[in-house]
């Protein structure tokens, strides 16, 4: 069996930066352990698998894997998977064309929106599937272990370590500065043993300390899904910019920021984020970015594998 793979660089507008994706274009007949061992194979933070929709209304079915588990759903993938796709103008000999297109994900619908220069596809934006939600909050003190901060790193006044969620739980943490940000490292036998990895996917560090173009500067971890550090989390940054919003005092509100991730691990990425609120409620989060392809190959997969 032959299955072709594009990889690109997502949020990013040049080769070597960014978030690597793997896109596997024609995975219709793989079965999910097969589809678990090529991500493991890549060992990229994730590899996306395109399947033909189940309603034929929508572009594709997008299947998500990290090296050690699938997920419902994850930014970056989504924005590369649509960035090859609207490159490639056909997916299973049905052409992809036009400005929106549709992914059947286990979270929901993803609609993706993109964006053209010069007639050539340079970057892509997708729309959360699930409105922002609120989980528990985490004691700050495993926080600083779990991230090797010191006890003046966290800052508290506006929330507390809190789970929240636009299709993927993640731990968010304000800290007090980008020094803070930067010292991070995280610790896995703290994660292993004091998070509860059925329940968040890791943690997000950010703070919002202004460097150039850049609004907001984040770090993830994820080391008990096989991702010690993303270079670019568009699922994290989606219900952050969220988060913004939603603890803004205005009840009506469009807000916009350009998130900066991966710069302190040698891989910057830019995401443009932005959220719409009204009558003090956040009803719609955003995140997308330039890509720029990489390679592109064939699997060959012996019979029985």
């Amino acid at each position: 069996m032959k299955l072709e793979f594009t990889t690109v660089d997502v949020f990013t507008d040049r080769q070597f930066g960014g978030n690597p994706l793997a896109v596997v274009t024609n995975a219709q007949g793989l079965s999910t352990g097969r589809m678990q061992a090529i991500a493991a194979e890549f060992n990229l933070a994730e590899t996306t698998f395109v399947l033909p929709p189940r309603d034929p209304r929508h572009t594709a079915e997008v299947r998500i894997f990290t090296p050690k588990a699938e997920m419902p759903f994850a930014g970056h993938p989504n924005v590369g998977t649509a960035f090859v796709l609207a490159r490639a103008g056909a997916t299973y000999g049905k052409p992809v064309t036009g400005d929106r297109l549709v992914f059947e994900e286990k979270a929901g619908l993803v609609n993706m929106d993109i964006r053209r220069d010069g007639g050539a596809v340079v970057a892509t934006r997708l729309a959360a599937p699930v409105p922002l939600s609120f989980g528990e909050e985490i004691a700050p003190e495993i926080v600083r272990r779990a991230c090797s901060l010191d006890a003046t790193a966290l800052k508290l006044d506006v929330h507390r370590p809190i789970v929240a969620s636009c299709g993927a739980p993640l731990l968010f943490v304000e800290l007090e500065s980008r020094e803070a940000l930067r010292s991070a490292a995280p610790r896995p036998e703290v994660f292993a043993r004091e998070l509860p990895r059925d329940r968040i996917v890791g943690i997000h560090l950010y703070v919002q300390a202004p460097e150039g173009p850049i609004d907001v500067q984040t770090r993830m971890f994820a080391p008990e899904h096989g991702i010690p550090e993303d270079p670019a989390t568009g699922a994290a940054n989606v219900a952050l910019i969220g988060m913004l919003t939603h603890y803004r005092p205005e009840a009506d509100l469009a807000f916009n920021r350009t998130i900066g991730q991966g710069f302190d691990m040698g891989r910057p990425s830019v995401l443009e984020a932005s959220a719409e609120k009204k009558n003090g409620k956040v009803i719609a989060t955003y995140i997308g970015g330039r890509c720029v392809p990489m390679m592109s190959g064939t699997i060959e997969l012996a019979p029985g594998t």
